[in-house]
């Protein structure tokens, strides 16, 4: 399983960055499986340097707050009006209002009197809608998720690969501290993990975690790494590292925009 950083900037895209969005994947069926944890603003674009974006085959999404979604209409525009278009529809995972989110995002009323240019199948029966489940098999993945502590419906999504070593990674999305996510982060191979506060004592409840708290919860769970990422543009991520750093005894790495990992 591979892990490419397409996006981690938390709450909007940053000044280098893109907003959150994950490239995972893996040989599958004599070729290779790529699928989105995540599609925020500012991602799409960026999906070019390391893939053609029509070969997208997955599209998990954590939660529909606008850092995490909202290209995913760049996707349906591209996948309608592109010179290579149409494109084979994703299967599009989240809540069960995915669909109607982002309609909200992408139509526009046409002025009175007129025609709208659309295409014969708008965003909301475009892609392949499926609404989350428990667990899934998604191309050659064990998909599981758990509610994590967001003030929307989010979810932590944990994905093992069947073949091969069985490697696995756990993508927090957006959460505070969360008993549920640290047994879905039981002996992870790799644990990405928002880090969006830094350690203050006024932070607010049930909103997101620092670096601290997310080198905890690794530790918890007995994870092999931790990658933190969904540091908004306001913090210093390099600060969020340093203060993860002593709560976490493996390899506990800054996620950036382009980097790779390998896990199994």
């Amino acid at each position: 399983m591979k892990l490419t950083i397409v996006g981690c900037s938390g709450s909007g895209s940053g000044p280098e960055s893109p907003a959150s969005s994950y490239l995972v994947q893996a040989d599958h069926e004599g070729r290779t499986f790529s699928l989105l944890l995540d599609l925020g603003p500012g991602s799409f674009g960026a999906l070019y340097r390391y893939l053609d974006p029509a070969d997208i085959e997955a599209v998990l999404l954590s939660h529909l707050h606008p850092d995490h979604c909202l290209d995913v209409c760049a996707l349906y525009v591209g996948a309608s009006y592109s010179p290579t278009a149409p494109w084979r529809p994703a299967a599009v995972y989240g809540p069960a209002d995915t669909a109607e989110r982002l309609v909200r995002a992408y139509d526009v009323a046409a002025p009175p009197g007129t025609e709208p240019a659309e295409p014969t199948r708008g965003i909301a029966d475009y892609f392949d809608y499926r609404t989350w489940q428990p667990s899934q098999q998604i191309g050659p993945f064990d998909v599981t998720v758990t509610r994590v502590a967001h003030p929307v419906e989010a979810y932590g999504i944990r994905l093992t690969e069947r073949a091969g070593s069985g490697a696995s990674l756990v993508f927090s999305g957006d959460t505070g501290p969360s008993p549920a996510l640290a047994e879905l982060a039981t002996g992870a191979d790799l644990l990405l993990i928002e880090a969006s506060f830094l350690d203050r004592p006024d932070n607010p409840a049930g909103l997101h975690l620092s670096g601290r708290q997310a080198a905890e919860l690794g530790t918890a769970a007995g994870v092999g790494a931790i990658v933190l990422t969904h540091i908004p543009p306001w913090h210093d991520p390099d600060q969020v590292l340093a203060e993860a750093t002593p709560h976490f005894a493996g390899s506990i790495e800054l996620a950036r925009s382009g980097a790779r990992w390998t896990i199994g």
